[in-house]
């Protein structure tokens, strides 16, 4: 086996390892705590939030008045274009190691270029299936005194978070320590 064989092998190895990493980063789960403070009364704030969520989707599964939490539940689908896009890449990865796999042995003829008809399904299905899944938004009132300031922890994934705190910002006067927006970079 020459050099170019081997890079070319190296390198589509490689690009294998990427896409099983980026199918398993699609579906890890990124639920994040955060602390907020709003300047508004807790009855305003938590009926606001309430209705924020019933409005995207999600549905009240629990109000514990011991805990002073609410509970909702919300499914997550999977994004069609992103499944058929990791279809193609998966589809065209598998043709490439088919290539290199008849390149180093001639005697499978073209064989190995139909591992591009298993790694494209295989990969848009693998996306499709572990990134639906059930999520949990959970917020808590952490303060007793009304009379100052309402005090919510909230526990939900984080993009919904970020969601959250772009839209009722203003609206409630939430103050947070930015968390959300800082890369782990």
């Amino acid at each position: 086996m020459n050099y170019y064989l081997r890079s070319t092998l190296f390198l589509t190895i490689l690009l294998g390892i990427g896409l099983f990493f980026f199918l398993k980063a699609s579906s890890k789960d990124r639920t994040t705590i955060i602390d907020i403070c709003s300047s508004q009364k807790n009855i305003d704030v938590l009926n606001e939030v309430c209705n924020w969520l019933k409005s995207r989707g999600w549905q009240q599964i629990e109000v514990n008045s011991d805990k002073k939490s609410i509970t909702f539940i919300g499914q997550v689908v999977s994004s069609k274009s992103l499944a058929i896009f990791l279809s193609v890449l998966g589809g065209l990865g598998s043709c490439s190691l088919g290539l290199v796999i008849v390149q180093i042995f001639p005697v499978f003829n073209w064989w190995p270029i139909l591992l591009g008809l298993v790694g494209g399904p295989i990969s848009g299905l693998v996306y499709h299936r572990q990134s639906q899944r059930e999520e949990v938004f959970e917020l808590k009132l952490i303060n007793e005194n009304e009379l100052k300031y309402t005090q919510l922890r909230l526990k939900a994934h984080r993009d919904e978070l970020i969601a959250f705190e772009n839209e009722l910002k203003d609206k409630l006067g939430l103050m947070s320590d930015g968390s959300l927006f800082k890369t782990p970079i």
